[in-house]
């Protein structure tokens, strides 16, 4: 339904969204699973999903994110951890933290906060001098 599609956000979408929570929902608490979400109404709380995370230009989230991926076109004022990508396009922003691999940022969109992506570096760099020391 989504594969592989551009969406009119500009949004990459990779697998089809499983749950979506629409524009006048308001909901508080914590949203925990598996599967891909896109959130374009308001949340108080925090999500750890395995899976991918967007976040509509309509969406709105006050909570910490723990995901494969996200994308943010909406507001969200908490810290991230993403095992992958994290874009944040020219509508978005993201006031918090955040632990990603890949850091994307579109120019106007806004990003209070410090990056961290060493971890993920780290892993690569004990791959690539062990690949070495096999030569």
């Amino acid at each position: 339904m989504f594969g592989n599609t551009k969406k009119s956000t500009g949004m990459t979408v990779n697998s089809e969204i499983e749950t979506i929570i629409g524009k006048n929902t308001q909901l508080k608490g914590e949203i925990k699973g598996s599967g891909n979400i896109r959130l374009d109404g308001n949340l108080e709380g925090d999500i750890v999903i395995s899976g991918d995370v967007i976040i509509g230009e309509l969406g709105k989230v006050s909570g910490n994110v723990k995901a494969d991926n996200m994308l943010i076109s909406g507001i969200v004022t908490g810290n991230v951890n993403i095992s992958n990508k994290l874009e944040i396009f020219k509508s978005g922003q993201l006031i918090g933290d955040v632990k990603a691999a890949i850091l994307s940022i579109d120019e106007g969109a806004k990003f209070k906060g410090h990056s961290d992506m060493e971890a993920k570096r780290k892993d690569a760099e004990v791959v690539n001098l062990a690949q070495s020391k096999k030569a």
